[in-house]
C-alpha cells in the first residue's frame, strides 16, 4: 500500500522555509533554494565561529602592543619576557588590564622587563 506523506512533507518544508525567514526573493519561498540557503549559511556559521576566535586574538595582540609601546617596549619582547618570568596570563586578560587598569598593567610590564 502506498503511503502519502503530504502533511509530513509539508510540515518539514514549512519548517525549513521558516528558518530562512528574512531571506530575499525566492530564497524564502522555494523549498529547494531555501534548503540550499540553509546549508550555505550553516557553512558560513561554522567557518565564522573559528574566524571570530582569530579576530579576537588579533585585537588583543594589537591592544597589548599599543599599551606596551607607550611604555617604550614592543609586543614581542614583552611576551617573551612574560614567558621567561613564567607568568601565565592570557592575552585577553592582558588586554583588559591594558585598557581598564592601566596602572596595574604598567607595574606588570615594569616588573617583567626588569628581570
Amino acid at each position: 500500500m502506498r503511503v502519502k506523506g503530504g502533511s509530513t512533507t509539508r510540515q518539514r518544508r514549512k519548517a525549513t522555509k521558516k528558518r530562512v525567514e528574512g531571506a530575499w526573493g525566492t530564497k524564502h519561498t522555494s523549498f529547494k533554494i531555501a534548503h540550499q540557503t540553509l546549508l550555505r549559511s550553516a557553512d558560513y556559521a561554522y567557518r565564522d565561529r573559528k574566524a571570530r576566535k582569530r579576530d579576537f586574538r588579533k585585537l588583543w595582540n594589537t591592544r597589548i602592543n599599543a599599551a606596551v609601546r607607550e611604555l617604550g617596549y614592543n609586543y614581542s619582547t614583552f611576551i617573551n619576557a612574560l614567558h621567561k618570568a613564567k607568568i601565565a596570563i592570557n592575552r585577553k586578560m592582558l588586554s583588559e588590564l591594558a585598557i581598564n587598569n592601566h596602572e596595574e598593567f604598567k607595574t606588570l610590564v615594569e616588573t617583567v622587563m626588569k628581570k
